[in-house]
């Protein structure tokens, strides 16, 4: 049975002692072993962060790397950096870099296969904007992404990918996909991981669910049988990122 997994994904928000702060608060509130817990908060705040975790349960991610392993790249991380501060996963191909930093699907399969290759965990992102949605190309984009995401990557790597859907419409806007639409989606994806690698591989990945996921909705998303947790933004920010996790 795959264990949920939640994740925080903080985006551009917290000083490294606030994040300490959030962290020591979460600490007691937290009260399942049954979910994986993981925040993912700004480069800045990964030394801090990783500090107040230490002892408990909860991982620590960061939101982006290169697929590089060092060079001129001015602002970039590599993996290797990652991985000496002791961080376990990463989100890659977010809507938000894709839209503002120029991500394309070719530039997230560079990156998973680096992570993998650095034994990293990749949350792999995708997702359709709201006119793709009402175009009525969902499935098809979001099997495509997967697909690209996900090539040369080797089926027992492919077992430990966690792959979340977020509907670009529903981040950061307060709308949230029914638990119908997100699981109609979240099934589409584990059918085409299925197709590439067999039953027993997509029966082991993950997928989450991210878009204004909260508190109140969190219980029915997180039973739908193909959502397996969720990436949650906003509200990873306050002490509601526990209610979550204990959903």
């Amino acid at each position: 049975m795959r264990n949920k997994i939640v994740a925080g994904n903080w985006k551009m928000n917290m000083s490294p002692a606030r994040a300490v702060e959030l962290i020591n608060s979460l600490k007691d509130k937290i009260n399942t072993t049954e979910v994986d817990v993981v925040v993912c908060p700004p480069f800045v705040c990964l030394p801090a962060v990783l500090e107040a975790v230490d002892g408990t349960a909860i991982s620590v991610g960061a939101q982006n790397m290169h697929f590089e392993e060092n060079g001129a790249y001015t602002g970039e991380v590599a993996p290797s950096m990652l991985v000496e501060l002791g961080v376990k996963y990463v989100i890659i191909g977010h809507s938000e870099r894709r839209q503002y930093f120029g991500e394309t699907d070719e530039t997230v399969n560079k990156k998973v296969l680096k992570a993998i290759e650095h034994n990293l965990l990749p949350i792999i992102c995708v997702g359709e904007s709201l006119a793709e949605r009402e175009q009525g190309v969902t499935i098809d984009l979001v099997r495509l992404q997967t697909k690209i995401a996900l090539k040369d990557v080797k089926a027992e790597d492919a077992k430990k990918v966690v792959i979340a859907y977020e509907p670009i419409w529903a981040i950061g806007t307060g709308r949230t996909a029914t638990s119908e639409q997100a699981e109609e989606v979240c099934k589409a994806i584990r059918n085409v991981v299925a197709e590439i690698y067999g039953s027993e591989v997509a029966d082991e990945v993950r997928i989450q669910y991210g878009g204004s996921v909260n508190a109140g909705n969190a219980n029915e998303l997180f039973n739908m049988g193909n959502i397996d947790g969720g990436l949650v933004g906003g509200a990873s920010l306050k002490e509601e990122f526990a209610s979550i996790v204990n959903y």
